[in-house]
């Protein structure tokens, strides 16, 4: 499973709203703020692309398995008519499993017959989609953080 913002964010603040217990205090209760902290520049990432990302995923979907049918039958046609929804991310989502479904589902095909060249592209199109995910953890500082904590 992969938590969504709106979850993580819950998670967060459960985290921040628990007073900490005295056995817990200082280097715990550090690393637990810490934690917190970076789930959260983490979730604000996903908030400032994540339909961008979505959306531009989906269309490259659409038009690679579109572009695969007349070579491996018209059920993959059918992704033209897998719409974005409301562009929401969690309708996004929805799109992209659907998508990504007939993408595996083409993927085996490509590999029974043997068919190198789409291989190739799908796997570079995983690659793309990998990468336009990245979030990027960042940069802190623990030791400064937990080495201050009386």
């Amino acid at each position: 499973m992969t938590p969504t913002a709106p979850e993580l964010l819950a998670g967060c603040a459960a985290a921040l709203t628990k007073p900490p217990r005295a056995e817990d205090g200082g280097v715990f209760d550090a690393a637990r703020l810490l934690t917190v902290a970076t789930i959260n520049a983490l979730v604000a990432q996903e908030c400032a692309c994540g339909a961008a990302v979505r959306v531009a995923e989906n269309a490259a979907l659409r038009a690679f398995l579109v572009g695969a049918a007349p070579a491996y039958g018209g059920a993959f046609e059918g992704a033209r008519d897998i719409g974005d929804g409301d562009l929401s991310l969690a309708a996004l989502d929805q799109a992209n499993a659907r998508l990504r479904r007939l993408l595996i589902d083409l993927h085996e095909a490509v590999e029974t017959a043997g068919d190198q060249r789409t291989d190739r592209k799908i796997l570079a199109l995983y690659r793309e989609m990998a990468g336009n995910r990245e979030l990027k953890l960042p940069v802190s500082k623990p030791d400064i953080l937990i080495n201050n904590v009386k």
